[in-house]
Protein backbone atom coordinates (compact mmCIF):
# COMPACT_ATOMS: atom_id res chain seq x y z
CA UNK A 1 0.00 0.00 0.00
CA UNK A 2 1.22 3.50 -0.84
CA UNK A 3 1.93 5.94 1.92
CA UNK A 4 -0.42 8.83 1.68
CA UNK A 5 1.11 12.86 3.13
CA UNK A 6 -1.96 15.03 4.13
CA UNK A 7 -1.36 18.00 2.85
CA UNK A 8 -0.87 19.93 5.94
CA UNK A 9 2.17 17.55 6.72
CA UNK A 10 3.41 18.36 3.49
CA UNK A 11 3.06 22.08 3.78
CA UNK A 12 5.21 21.77 7.46
CA UNK A 13 7.80 19.56 6.02
CA UNK A 14 8.28 21.58 2.99
CA UNK A 15 7.84 25.07 4.88
CA UNK A 16 10.19 23.30 7.64
CA UNK A 17 13.06 22.19 4.98
CA UNK A 18 12.88 26.01 3.12
CA UNK A 19 13.78 27.29 6.74
CA UNK A 20 10.29 28.77 7.30
CA UNK A 21 9.41 26.93 10.53
CA UNK A 22 12.20 28.31 13.27
CA UNK A 23 11.46 31.74 14.94
CA UNK A 24 12.07 34.49 13.02
CA UNK A 25 12.63 36.84 15.71
CA UNK A 26 15.93 34.67 17.42
CA UNK A 27 18.82 36.97 17.33
CA UNK A 28 21.30 35.69 14.97
CA UNK A 29 24.69 35.84 13.91
CA UNK A 30 26.71 35.67 10.54
CA UNK A 31 27.09 31.95 10.92
CA UNK A 32 23.27 31.49 11.84
CA UNK A 33 22.98 32.67 8.07
CA UNK A 34 25.66 30.56 6.50
CA UNK A 35 24.30 27.90 8.33
CA UNK A 36 20.65 28.78 6.59
CA UNK A 37 21.68 29.65 2.74
CA UNK A 38 23.66 26.25 3.33
CA UNK A 39 19.96 24.46 4.29
CA UNK A 40 17.92 26.09 1.36
CA UNK A 41 20.94 25.61 -0.74
CA UNK A 42 20.95 28.75 -2.29
CA UNK A 43 19.22 32.76 -2.36
CA UNK A 44 18.78 34.08 -5.42
CA UNK A 45 20.24 37.44 -5.97
CA UNK A 46 18.15 40.10 -8.48
CA UNK A 47 18.47 43.44 -9.11
CA UNK A 48 15.29 45.04 -8.80
CA UNK A 49 15.13 46.44 -5.51
CA UNK A 50 11.52 48.07 -5.49
CA UNK A 51 11.68 47.62 -1.46
CA UNK A 52 14.50 45.19 -0.86
CA UNK A 53 16.79 42.93 -2.77
CA UNK A 54 15.74 39.53 -3.10
CA UNK A 55 18.53 37.97 -1.69
CA UNK A 56 18.12 40.28 1.19
CA UNK A 57 14.14 39.93 1.90
CA UNK A 58 15.21 36.07 1.30
CA UNK A 59 17.29 36.19 4.46
CA UNK A 60 15.30 38.34 6.80
CA UNK A 61 12.17 36.65 6.12
CA UNK A 62 13.55 34.01 7.91
CA UNK A 63 15.68 35.76 10.24
CA UNK A 64 14.44 39.53 11.20
CA UNK A 65 17.62 40.15 13.59
CA UNK A 66 20.20 40.00 9.78
CA UNK A 67 22.03 42.51 8.96
CA UNK A 68 23.09 43.42 5.08
CA UNK A 69 26.71 43.50 6.32
CA UNK A 70 26.34 39.69 7.82
CA UNK A 71 25.96 38.78 4.07
CA UNK A 72 28.77 40.72 2.86
CA UNK A 73 31.11 39.50 5.54
CA UNK A 74 30.19 36.37 4.82
CA UNK A 75 31.00 36.82 0.53
CA UNK A 76 33.57 39.53 0.35
CA UNK A 77 35.55 38.27 3.96
CA UNK A 78 34.87 34.53 4.81
CA UNK A 79 34.68 33.83 1.25
CA UNK A 80 32.43 30.66 2.75
CA UNK A 81 29.76 31.98 0.37
CA UNK A 82 30.30 32.67 -3.52
CA UNK A 83 27.67 34.07 -6.59
CA UNK A 84 27.06 32.20 -9.52
CA UNK A 85 23.92 30.24 -11.59
CA UNK A 86 22.18 27.87 -10.65
CA UNK A 87 18.02 28.41 -12.30
CA UNK A 88 19.49 32.46 -11.94
CA UNK A 89 22.13 34.03 -10.43
CA UNK A 90 22.35 32.95 -6.28
CA UNK A 91 24.88 32.91 -4.02
CA UNK A 92 25.69 29.46 -3.28
CA UNK A 93 27.88 28.13 -0.09
CA UNK A 94 31.61 27.77 -0.96
CA UNK A 95 31.80 24.49 0.02
CA UNK A 96 29.83 23.37 -2.86
CA UNK A 97 31.97 25.15 -5.68
CA UNK A 98 33.41 21.33 -6.59
CA UNK A 99 29.99 20.53 -7.95
CA UNK A 100 29.79 23.56 -9.75
CA UNK A 101 33.26 22.63 -12.04
CA UNK A 102 31.18 19.90 -13.90
CA UNK A 103 28.19 22.93 -14.35
CA UNK A 104 31.24 25.63 -15.60
CA UNK A 105 32.69 22.82 -18.76
CA UNK A 106 29.32 21.92 -19.65
CA UNK A 107 28.74 25.84 -19.99
CA UNK A 108 31.51 26.93 -22.15
CA UNK A 109 30.11 25.09 -25.11
CA UNK A 110 26.67 25.69 -24.19
CA UNK A 111 26.91 29.81 -23.61
CA UNK A 112 29.29 29.88 -26.36
CA UNK A 113 27.65 28.67 -28.89
CA UNK A 114 24.08 30.44 -27.86
CA UNK A 115 25.13 34.30 -27.08
CA UNK A 116 26.85 33.36 -30.69
CA UNK A 117 24.13 32.65 -32.08
CA UNK A 118 22.12 35.97 -30.72
CA UNK A 119 24.69 37.75 -32.58
CA UNK A 120 26.86 38.61 -29.41
CA UNK A 121 29.98 37.95 -31.89
CA UNK A 122 33.65 37.64 -31.14
CA UNK A 123 33.23 37.30 -27.09
CA UNK A 124 35.54 34.68 -26.62
CA UNK A 125 38.62 35.84 -28.40
CA UNK A 126 38.35 38.88 -26.31
CA UNK A 127 37.91 36.39 -23.01
CA UNK A 128 42.02 36.18 -23.23
CA UNK A 129 42.44 39.50 -23.37
CA UNK A 130 40.14 40.09 -20.26
CA UNK A 131 42.19 37.65 -17.96
CA UNK A 132 45.61 39.16 -19.05
CA UNK A 133 44.11 42.43 -17.69
CA UNK A 134 42.78 41.16 -14.34
CA UNK A 135 45.86 39.21 -14.18
CA UNK A 136 47.43 42.51 -13.83
CA UNK A 137 44.59 44.80 -12.79
CA UNK A 138 42.52 42.26 -10.13
CA UNK A 139 39.26 42.77 -9.16
CA UNK A 140 37.70 44.25 -12.64
CA UNK A 141 34.56 46.56 -13.32
CA UNK A 142 32.79 46.07 -16.45
CA UNK A 143 33.11 49.77 -16.50
CA UNK A 144 36.62 49.55 -16.71
CA UNK A 145 36.33 48.27 -20.18
CA UNK A 146 35.32 49.34 -22.96
CA UNK A 147 31.93 50.58 -22.73
CA UNK A 148 29.37 49.66 -24.77
CA UNK A 149 28.20 52.00 -28.15
CA UNK A 150 24.43 51.11 -29.46
CA UNK A 151 22.27 53.36 -31.60
CA UNK A 152 19.64 51.67 -29.55
CA UNK A 153 17.58 53.73 -27.79
CA UNK A 154 15.52 51.78 -26.06
CA UNK A 155 16.22 50.70 -22.23
CA UNK A 156 19.38 49.09 -22.83
CA UNK A 157 20.16 45.02 -21.66
CA UNK A 158 22.46 42.63 -22.21
CA UNK A 159 22.25 42.85 -25.49
CA UNK A 160 23.67 46.17 -25.93
CA UNK A 161 26.91 45.52 -24.05
CA UNK A 162 30.59 45.50 -25.44
CA UNK A 163 31.98 41.65 -25.68
CA UNK A 164 34.20 42.50 -23.43
CA UNK A 165 31.25 42.96 -20.82
CA UNK A 166 29.99 39.85 -22.47
CA UNK A 167 33.61 38.39 -22.10
CA UNK A 168 33.63 39.24 -18.20
CA UNK A 169 29.80 37.45 -17.79
CA UNK A 170 31.12 34.29 -19.95
CA UNK A 171 34.31 34.16 -18.09
CA UNK A 172 32.34 33.93 -14.52
CA UNK A 173 29.41 31.53 -15.52
CA UNK A 174 32.07 29.22 -16.98
CA UNK A 175 34.44 29.56 -13.81
CA UNK A 176 37.35 31.39 -14.87
CA UNK A 177 36.21 34.44 -12.70
CA UNK A 178 34.54 34.82 -9.56
CA UNK A 179 32.58 37.61 -8.26
CA UNK A 180 35.30 39.11 -5.73
CA UNK A 181 32.76 42.20 -4.49
CA UNK A 182 29.86 44.09 -5.44
CA UNK A 183 30.88 48.23 -5.88
CA UNK A 184 26.67 49.05 -5.02
CA UNK A 185 25.35 46.12 -7.05
CA UNK A 186 27.89 46.00 -10.02
CA UNK A 187 29.94 43.20 -9.91
CA UNK A 188 34.10 43.10 -9.46
CA UNK A 189 35.14 39.97 -11.06
CA UNK A 190 38.43 38.39 -10.72
CA UNK A 191 40.52 35.27 -11.25
CA UNK A 192 38.40 32.54 -9.51
CA UNK A 193 41.38 31.44 -7.40
CA UNK A 194 42.08 34.39 -6.28
CA UNK A 195 38.37 34.22 -4.77
CA UNK A 196 37.65 30.59 -4.31
CA UNK A 197 39.43 29.08 -0.74
CA UNK A 198 41.92 26.78 -2.09
CA UNK A 199 40.36 23.52 -0.28
CA UNK A 200 37.15 24.31 -2.23
CA UNK A 201 38.98 25.55 -5.63
CA UNK A 202 41.41 22.41 -5.63
CA UNK A 203 38.99 19.75 -4.90
CA UNK A 204 37.02 17.94 -7.42
CA UNK A 205 34.39 15.07 -7.43
CA UNK A 206 33.63 12.34 -9.93
CA UNK A 207 30.88 12.80 -12.96
CA UNK A 208 29.22 10.15 -10.85
CA UNK A 209 29.99 12.15 -7.66
CA UNK A 210 28.38 15.06 -9.00
CA UNK A 211 25.12 13.80 -10.13
CA UNK A 212 24.89 11.73 -6.96
CA UNK A 213 25.08 14.82 -4.84
CA UNK A 214 22.81 17.00 -7.43
CA UNK A 215 20.04 14.32 -6.81
CA UNK A 216 20.40 13.69 -3.49
CA UNK A 217 20.85 16.97 -1.98
CA UNK A 218 18.16 18.71 -3.92
CA UNK A 219 15.65 15.64 -2.85
CA UNK A 220 16.61 16.73 0.59
CA UNK A 221 16.42 20.05 0.60
CA UNK A 222 12.84 19.48 -1.47
CA UNK A 223 11.54 16.83 1.00
CA UNK A 224 9.76 15.02 -1.84
CA UNK A 225 9.97 15.43 -5.33
CA UNK A 226 9.18 14.41 -8.85
CA UNK A 227 12.21 13.57 -10.74
CA UNK A 228 11.91 16.63 -12.81
CA UNK A 229 11.96 18.57 -9.52
CA UNK A 230 15.15 17.38 -8.53
CA UNK A 231 16.98 18.38 -11.31
CA UNK A 232 14.89 21.72 -11.61
CA UNK A 233 16.28 22.36 -7.82
CA UNK A 234 19.79 23.47 -8.76
CA UNK A 235 19.74 23.45 -12.40
CA UNK A 236 22.75 21.40 -12.72
CA UNK A 237 20.76 18.32 -14.50
CA UNK A 238 18.59 17.04 -17.17
CA UNK A 239 15.54 15.13 -15.99
CA UNK A 240 16.72 12.57 -18.08
CA UNK A 241 19.66 12.32 -15.54
CA UNK A 242 17.55 12.54 -12.26
CA UNK A 243 15.20 9.90 -13.70
CA UNK A 244 17.97 7.47 -14.17
CA UNK A 245 19.53 8.28 -10.66
CA UNK A 246 15.79 7.80 -9.07
CA UNK A 247 15.85 4.28 -10.93
CA UNK A 248 19.12 3.24 -9.90
CA UNK A 249 18.70 4.19 -6.79
CA UNK A 250 15.22 3.01 -5.87
CA UNK A 251 15.80 0.69 -3.37
CA UNK A 252 17.25 3.35 -1.32
CA UNK A 253 13.74 5.68 -2.31
CA UNK A 254 10.44 5.61 -1.12
CA UNK A 255 7.66 6.29 -3.40
CA UNK A 256 4.55 8.38 -1.47
CA UNK A 257 2.17 10.62 -2.59
CA UNK A 258 1.18 13.97 -1.29
CA UNK A 259 -2.26 15.02 -0.78
CA UNK A 260 -3.48 18.91 -2.95
CA UNK A 261 -4.48 22.03 -0.94
CA UNK A 262 -8.25 21.30 -1.59
CA UNK A 263 -7.54 17.85 -0.62
CA UNK A 264 -9.04 16.53 -4.28
CA UNK A 265 -5.98 14.92 -5.90
CA UNK A 266 -2.70 13.21 -4.66
CA UNK A 267 0.72 13.62 -6.78
CA UNK A 268 3.28 10.77 -6.73
CA UNK A 269 6.69 11.56 -5.45
CA UNK A 270 9.96 10.29 -3.92
CA UNK A 271 11.46 10.98 -0.80
CA UNK A 272 13.94 9.37 2.16
CA UNK A 273 12.81 7.35 4.71
CA UNK A 274 14.83 9.64 7.18
CA UNK A 275 12.01 12.32 6.04
CA UNK A 276 9.45 10.32 6.75
CA UNK A 277 11.12 8.90 10.07
CA UNK A 278 11.13 13.00 11.09
CA UNK A 279 7.42 14.25 9.90
CA UNK A 280 6.34 13.81 13.09
CA UNK A 281 8.60 15.66 14.76
CA UNK A 282 8.85 19.02 13.05
CA UNK A 283 7.67 22.21 14.63
CA UNK A 284 4.95 23.78 13.13
CA UNK A 285 6.02 27.48 11.89
CA UNK A 286 5.80 30.20 13.71
CA UNK A 287 2.36 32.28 13.58
CA UNK A 288 3.60 35.43 12.75
CA UNK A 289 2.82 37.00 9.51
CA UNK A 290 5.43 37.40 6.87
CA UNK A 291 6.11 38.87 3.46
CA UNK A 292 8.14 37.27 1.43
CA UNK A 293 10.71 38.17 -1.83
CA UNK A 294 9.21 37.16 -4.83
CA UNK A 295 12.06 35.24 -5.68
CA UNK A 296 12.09 33.39 -2.21
CA UNK A 297 12.28 29.65 -2.66
CA UNK A 298 9.35 28.74 -1.20
CA UNK A 299 7.80 30.35 -4.42
CA UNK A 300 10.45 29.68 -7.14
CA UNK A 301 8.47 26.39 -8.25
CA UNK A 302 5.28 28.32 -8.83
CA UNK A 303 3.30 24.49 -9.95
CA UNK A 304 4.32 23.31 -6.64
CA UNK A 305 3.56 26.33 -4.53
CA UNK A 306 -0.28 25.61 -6.58
CA UNK A 307 -0.69 22.36 -5.53
CA UNK A 308 0.88 22.41 -2.16
CA UNK A 309 -0.74 25.90 -1.19
CA UNK A 310 -3.11 26.66 -3.48
CA UNK A 311 -1.40 30.14 -4.65
CA UNK A 312 -1.14 30.80 -8.21
CA UNK A 313 1.22 33.24 -8.02
CA UNK A 314 3.58 34.97 -10.98
CA UNK A 315 5.77 37.86 -11.09
CA UNK A 316 4.37 40.55 -13.51
CA UNK A 317 7.44 42.63 -13.98
CA UNK A 318 7.26 41.84 -17.67
CA UNK A 319 3.25 41.37 -18.15
CA UNK A 320 2.00 44.68 -19.88
CA UNK A 321 0.67 46.94 -17.18
CA UNK A 322 -2.77 46.88 -18.82
CA UNK A 323 -2.77 43.14 -18.97
CA UNK A 324 -1.43 43.08 -15.11
CA UNK A 325 -3.73 40.99 -12.26
CA UNK A 326 -1.89 42.50 -9.36
CA UNK A 327 1.01 44.39 -10.17
CA UNK A 328 4.34 44.83 -11.29
CA UNK A 329 5.97 43.69 -8.76
CA UNK A 330 3.93 42.17 -5.56
CA UNK A 331 5.20 40.23 -2.93
CA UNK A 332 3.67 37.11 -0.96
CA UNK A 333 2.15 37.15 2.61
CA UNK A 334 3.13 34.21 4.42
CA UNK A 335 1.26 33.53 7.93
CA UNK A 336 1.92 30.23 9.81
CA UNK A 337 1.87 27.18 7.04
CA UNK A 338 -0.62 28.85 4.52
CA UNK A 339 0.29 31.92 1.90
CA UNK A 340 -2.53 34.00 2.61
CA UNK A 341 -2.73 37.14 0.08
CA UNK A 342 -0.07 39.73 -1.82
CA UNK A 343 1.43 43.31 -1.30
CA UNK A 344 2.04 46.15 -4.02
CA UNK A 345 4.65 48.11 -2.19
CA UNK A 346 7.39 50.11 -2.74
CA UNK A 347 10.22 52.19 -1.33
CA UNK A 348 10.36 55.64 -1.71
CA UNK A 349 13.84 56.48 -1.10
CA UNK A 350 13.92 60.22 -1.50
CA UNK A 351 11.22 60.74 0.60
CA UNK A 352 12.23 57.70 3.31
CA UNK A 353 8.66 56.14 3.14
CA UNK A 354 7.58 52.38 2.44
CA UNK A 355 4.15 53.10 0.64
CA UNK A 356 1.91 50.90 0.43
CA UNK A 357 -0.82 50.58 -2.32
CA UNK A 358 -2.56 47.58 -2.21
CA UNK A 359 -3.24 44.50 -0.29
CA UNK A 360 -5.36 41.18 -2.14
CA UNK A 361 -6.21 38.34 0.69
CA UNK A 362 -6.73 34.97 -0.73
CA UNK A 363 -10.12 33.24 -0.98
CA UNK A 364 -11.52 32.60 2.66
CA UNK A 365 -8.72 34.59 4.60
CA UNK A 366 -10.82 36.83 6.82
CA UNK A 367 -9.16 40.43 7.36
CA UNK A 368 -9.45 40.26 10.85
CA UNK A 369 -8.14 43.24 13.35
CA UNK A 370 -5.99 40.83 14.73
CA UNK A 371 -4.55 40.17 11.28
CA UNK A 372 -4.66 43.39 10.39
CA UNK A 373 -2.34 44.55 13.57
CA UNK A 374 -0.18 41.47 12.36
CA UNK A 375 0.61 43.21 8.81
CA UNK A 376 0.64 46.41 9.71
CA UNK A 377 3.45 44.90 12.55
CA UNK A 378 5.40 43.26 9.53
CA UNK A 379 5.50 46.51 7.45
CA UNK A 380 7.21 48.64 10.14
CA UNK A 381 9.63 45.78 10.87
CA UNK A 382 10.33 45.27 6.91
CA UNK A 383 10.45 49.50 6.72
CA UNK A 384 12.79 49.66 9.15
CA UNK A 385 15.23 46.86 7.70
CA UNK A 386 15.10 48.65 4.75
CA UNK A 387 15.93 51.93 6.61
CA UNK A 388 12.97 53.45 5.79
CA UNK A 389 11.54 56.48 8.21
CA UNK A 390 7.80 56.25 7.55
CA UNK A 391 5.14 53.98 6.57
CA UNK A 392 2.43 55.47 4.35
CA UNK A 393 -0.63 52.88 2.96
CA UNK A 394 -2.94 54.02 1.36
CA UNK A 395 -6.33 54.74 2.60
CA UNK A 396 -7.97 51.91 -0.01
CA UNK A 397 -5.00 49.85 0.28
CA UNK A 398 -7.10 47.40 3.15
CA UNK A 399 -10.06 47.33 0.82
CA UNK A 400 -10.07 43.68 0.02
Amino acid sequence: MTIQIDNKTARRLFLHRHGLCTNPAVACSRFDIQNMIEKIGFVQVDSIRTVERAHHLILFSRHQTFKHAMLDKLLEDDRSLFENWTHDASIIPSKFYPYWKHQFEQQKTVIAARWEKWGRKGFVKISKDVLTIMETNGPTLARELKPAKTNNKSKPGWWDWHPSKIALEYLWRTGETAISSRIGFQKAYDLAHRVIPPQHFNDSVTSKQFIDWACSSALERLGFATHSEIAAFWGLIKPAIAKSWVEENAADLLQIEVRSHNNTTSKPVWTKQRTLDEITDLADPPKRLRILSPFDPLLRDRKRALFLFGFDYRIEVFVPEAKRKYGYYVFPILQGDRLIGRVDMKADRKNSSLNVRRLWLEEKVKWSNARKSAFESELNRLMRFSGLNDLRIQPDAFST
